[in-house]
Parts: structure tokens; sequence; C-alpha cells
């Protein structure tokens, strides 16, 4: 399911041919530093880079050989070394992996595929509020009522609904380009950090080609709270999926039905009832971000490690990293399609708009009848009066009440108000008229 509509370009990254590739470029790159720094003869340089490059052509080859290798030794890193080594065949392969321990190439790998998956990511992100935005701006005074505790509140529009999704997402942007420029860090200071058969300067150097920053200090990893901060973003961002897939979910309802996924030619809604279109891709969406969440989670627990290094976050990492960003990635993709071909139902919106009756309009006559002088106290309880009078004459199964004229019957309420004051207070036009400021604010 994630795979057909993850982006390939994010699977490819999790791959082991990917992760081999680094690791072979990362080992390069060092015994290159060491070349300039005068520890590695530029000839078994040359030799050992036309060995490794042999692997570079043949990344598939060089994953089955290291997997072979690491059925008997129990150790991936070593198992690469080893075939890379076979591969270079002279003495010059003493000085592959030198000075290096296994957490220097595969912790500054895992950075590198961590900031090419936010790269992606942030791409998604990028489509996902050009349609928003898109929709929004279609539907920018189209009126719609909003609702507080699933109640009728106040008319807002529709385009204002989708702007506030808009502005959620430009956070989730800043959130992963933060979160990227936060996991950009390598290191090569060797088993516990103190850079002892390594210089600085190699480090550096290895950082500099890759993108990286060098930690600043390290043990023989790289702190887990990096890692976790990253898991926690993407978790956050599925949040936020996962808030408007369920906002959506709620207005395809049938008793509600203003908006509702797309339903393609072909499609079922239910093994025992043809008529149905349930909103199951805003629930599968529901459904994915507690993954995100839960990964999230195991990331926190990675954190604590014993001394300098253990290895009880490796395992964990292999699992939670390929499938967070996977899993974000393919949520994105569903989440565009579904907003490029959102069914968009004004007339329905304008039918609920009227369920209410106008009672809607209560704070806007609160309030212009303490601008007339009145306690808020002796305000509200006119106002409040009224809309119980309007909600018993819907109760009683009229919908003929409308809540003005209530408003215009009640002597006390009328005697504060000109001919045609009330009507003009209780209009869409009132409530509207900051959309289009509150749109170009947000640059929409």
């Amino acid at each position: 399911m994630i795979t057909r509509y993850s982006r390939p370009e994010m699977r490819a990254i999790w791959m082991d041919e990917n992760k081999l590739r680094l690791w072979l470029q990362i080992e390069l790159l060092a015994a290159e530093a060491l070349v300039a720094e005068g520890v590695v003869p530029k000839a078994d340089f040359t030799k050992m880079k036309a060995g490794a490059d042999k692997w570079s052509a043949d990344l598939p080859g060089l994953v089955a050989r290291q997997k072979e290798l690491e059925k008997t030794l129990n150790h991936d890193v070593i198992g690469f070394t080893t075939a890379v080594a076979e591969k270079i065949n002279n003495r010059a392969s003493r000085w592959f992996h030198f000075g290096l321990t296994s957490s220097d190439i595969g912790d500054t790998a895992f950075a590198v595929q961590m900031v090419q998956s936010a790269d992606i990511l942030l791409q998604d992100v990028q489509a996902l509020r050009a349609s928003i935005a898109k929709q929004a701006r279609k539907y920018k005074f189209t009126p719609c009522i909003g609702r507080s505790h699933g109640i009728h509140a106040e008319p807002t529009t529709f385009g204002l609904k989708l702007a506030l999704m808009h502005n959620e997402f430009d956070r989730a942007l800043e959130r992963l380009v933060a979160a990227r420029e936060r996991v950009a860090v390598g290191k090569l200071s060797g088993a516990v950090g103190t850079s002892a058969h390594l210089s600085p300067a190699v480090e550096a150097a290895v950082c500099k080609q890759l993108g990286l920053k060098p930690a600043p200090i390290a043990t023989q990893v790289v702190q887990r709270d990096i890692h976790a901060e990253f898991q926690t973003t993407l978790a956050l961002v599925g949040a936020s999926i996962e808030r408007w897939a369920v906002e959506f979910r709620h207005l395809q309802r049938t008793e509600v039905l203003e908006a509702e996924e797309p339903f393609t030619k072909g499609q079922k809604g239910s093994s025992a009832m043809p008529h149905k279109r349930n909103p199951i891709t805003w629930e599968r969406l529901t459904g994915l971000a507690r993954v995100l969440r839960g990964n999230a989670i195991a990331a926190l627990e990675n954190v604590a490690l014993w001394h300098e290094r253990d290895i009880s976050h490796s395992s964990v990492e292999r699992i939670i990293f390929p499938d967070s960003c996977t899993l974000l990635d393919y949520m994105f993709g569903l989440l565009t399609r579904l907003m490029d071909g959102l069914a968009v139902y004004p007339e329905n919106m304008k039918k609920n708009l009227g369920l209410s009756l106008g009672m809607w309009n209560s704070q806007t006559v609160l309030l212009a009848l303490i601008k007339k002088g009145l306690t808020r106290e002796a305000a509200y309880d006119l106002v409040q009066r009224n809309a119980m009078k309007t909600w018993e004459v819907k109760h009683a199964g009229r919908d003929d009440a409308n809540f003005v004229e209530v408003l215009r019957a009640d002597p006390a309420v009328a005697k504060h108000f000109k001919k045609g004051e009330l009507e003009k207070l209780c209009s869409l036009e009132f409530h509207f008229k900051e959309v289009n400021s509150r749109f170009k604010k947000l640059g929409l």
C-alpha cells in the first residue's frame, strides 16, 4: 500500500545499495583526507579507489557479498570492509577504514540519508500547500457554519477553513527545514569520540564534502536526541495530517456532507451496502499518523545508551527511519491527491447554516446591546432568553422560526434597535469583512 504513492526516490534512499554507496564514499573521502595529511601514500590511495570503484559500479553485488560475509562475521561493517578489501586485492587495502570505527561511517551515512529524506518531504509539503492554496482561494467567500464542540457557533467560510489548513502546513514546512538542519551532522572521531586516531581536520573535510557539519563532540555515536527530534518532527507533521483527516471525515458525514473525498469510477464502498461512499482515505491517514507517533516513542527510547555507546538503538533505527520517512511521504501523496480531487458542496453548507435558525448571530446582538448601555449580564440574559425560545420552536418540529424575528418580537430587545438595524447586524457580510485581510496576511 505504502509503495503505491510514496516516491521511488524515497524508498531508494533506505535501500542497502544507497547505504553501502554512502559507506564507500565516506571511506574514500577519509582516505583521501589522510593522503593530504601525509598518512596514506597517494599510490596506495589510487589502488584502493580503483578496487572500491569496482563495487561502486556493482552495488547490488556489494550488498550480496556483504550480506554473505555478515552471516559468518555477524558484523555488517566488517562484512563491508572485507568485501571491499577483496576487490582492492593488494596491500593498499590496509588503509581502507584506517582510524575509523563502525559508527563513524554508519552515523555519518545515516545523517546523509535523513537529509536526503527531508529534501523529499520538503518537496511533498510544498506540493500539498500549493493544492490547499488553490482550493482556499476558490472557496474564499463560500459560507459555512463554524462549529465548537461539534455544535453550530458562528459563520466562517470554507476558504478560511482551508487557509487555516495552509497555515498549519506552513509550520510543518518550517519544522522539516529545522529538522533537516538538526540532523545534518556527521562524525569521524573514533571509538569514544576523542579523535585519537584521526584528526578533526579529516572529519571536517569528509563532512564538508557530504554537506554535513561535524559534530562538535560525540561519543562513538552521534547523540540520539538528534535523531529523536527528527522522528518527533515527522510525528508532529503526521498529527497535522490527522487533524485535517478528522475534520474532513466529519464534513463527509451523511447529515453534514459539506465536503467529500474523491470517489473514483468503479470504486466500491461496502461489501454489504452498495450505496456507501465511506471516508476510507481520511480514515487511513488518521490511522497511519498513529504509526508515526509510535515510531517517535521508539526514537525517544533510543536516547539513553550505555556510556559511550551500546547498540540497543541500532536495530530500532533500521526499522523506524525507513518506515517513518517512507510513510510520511506516502501520507503527503495521499493528502495532496485528496485535496486536488476534493468534492465541495456549497449548497449543503448553505442548508446547514440555516439549521440553527440564525442563532449564530447571538454574540453580535449581545455586543450590540452592550454598546447601547446594557450590562453584559443583562444583555446576555435577553439574548439567551430569545435563543431558548427559538430552540423550543425548532424542537417542536417547526423550522419556520427565525432568531431575528423572535428578537424583534421581544419588546425588551426591540426598543434598543431602530427599524432594520437588527437585520443589518445579523448578516453574513458582517462576519466576512476581514476575510480579504486574513488571506493577505497569510500570503494567499
